[in-house]
């Protein structure tokens, strides 16, 4: 059994002795630290951290925040040393893995994360019907036809004109002119059919 410790500051110029302090007071045998962000788990220190515990070690961290800025990534982290089977100790908070009461408190933050993403799927499905009651339109905005779109889409479909170059008089992408050629042409199929001929039939003959 290992006694592994982190410590964390969020920039180079930071200081570590304080959480170093902190760790050989409780006779920690090795330390791995960072001087990066918390806001992400992509961090040398900790990820060579991981990667060295083994069962039976004790990960030793001065407080949670150090190892995590996130409640989600904090599980994250947790839900690995647990499959290692590493406890986990965080002297600023009082919480130890190895008791009830440490896993109980982990438990409490499982449940936060979940209350964290439901309420974030609450609010944006109101927001959805907020918006919608009010008419608005969701997504991307429809594209418009241009000024001269039906003069430029007639020589092209008349063959005076390449399609590279309808696109070019009219600043179009080529996705963005294909899909208005199509609603165009959908447009006119509807707008000339003869009253009972369906759309198909039209085409078909």
């Amino acid at each position: 059994m290992a006694k592994v410790g982190y410590v964390r500051v969020s920039t180079e110029d930071q200081n570590l002795d304080r959480q170093e302090d902190a760790l050989r007071a409780l006779n920690v045998e090795r330390v791995f630290s960072d001087k990066i962000s918390g806001g992400t788990t992509a961090r040398p220190g900790l990820q060579a951290m991981l990667d060295f515990v083994r069962e039976g070690d004790v990960l030793y961290v001065e407080s949670i925040s150090r190892l995590a800025r996130s409640t989600r990534d904090l599980l994250s982290i947790m839900e690995t040393l647990e499959q290692k089977g590493v406890v986990f100790i965080s002297s600023k908070e009082n919480i130890d893995t190895s008791t009830p009461q440490g896993r109980f408190v982990m438990t409490l933050f499982a449940a936060m994360a979940e209350l964290e993403k439901a309420t974030l799927l609450q609010r944006q499905k109101e927001g959805i019907q907020s918006a919608k009651a009010r008419g608005r339109r969701l997504g991307r905005p429809k594209a418009e036809f241009p000024t001269e779109w039906e003069s430029v889409y007639n020589a092209w479909k008349s063959e005076k004109v390449t399609a590279t170059a309808a696109m070019k008089a009219l600043g179009l992408h080529k996705t963005t002119f294909y899909m208005l050629s199509r609603r165009w042409e959908s447009q006119i199929a509807v707008t000339i059919r003869p009253p009972g001929m369906r759309v198909s039939d039209r085409l078909v003959n």
